[in-house]
């Protein structure tokens, strides 16, 4: 990946019924809605479903985000693929640009996002590629 945009964003997960109303009390589904600023000026919405485990502090999640703002001055929607786990307390997160889901100006892009929170606060270091960028 050849560039890079960092920031913070906001995000709120209200809590969404599942599908299956009597499925094990360790399933999750989550809605998604946040606000990137700093290099990506944007907003996202999507959902997500978790699990947790018997083991404290193991769980796995997967989220699917539709991105839509500006990137570096330029703009479109792209989509986020998340794949989550912690195991026993080590995080393990890959966040990518779903292949080919890049409209407008943002057509083209790939690329990872990698997710920090400290003091609170949610901050992204987003690496990628876009065609015609140098």
């Amino acid at each position: 990946m050849d560039r890079h945009a960092t920031g913070t964003f906001e995000v709120q997960l209200p809590i969404l019924p599942l599908h299956d109303v009597g499925a094990d009390a360790l399933l999750g589904r989550r809605a998604i809605d946040k606000q990137f600023v700093g290099d990506l000026e944007a907003t996202s919405r999507g959902e997500m479903l978790s699990v947790g485990t018997a083991v404290q502090g193991s769980a796995g999640y997967v989220a699917i985000e539709k991105v839509t703002g500006t990137l570096q001055g330029r703009t479109g929607t792209f989509v986020l693929q998340h794949s989550g786990t912690m195991t026993r307390g080590t995080p393990q997160l890959v966040v990518t640009v779903v292949p080919d889901s890049g409209t407008g100006e943002l057509t083209g892009l790939s690329g990872t996002m990698a997710i920090n929170i400290a003091d609170g606060k949610h901050h992204y270091a987003f690496a990628y590629s876009l065609p015609g960028t140098a």
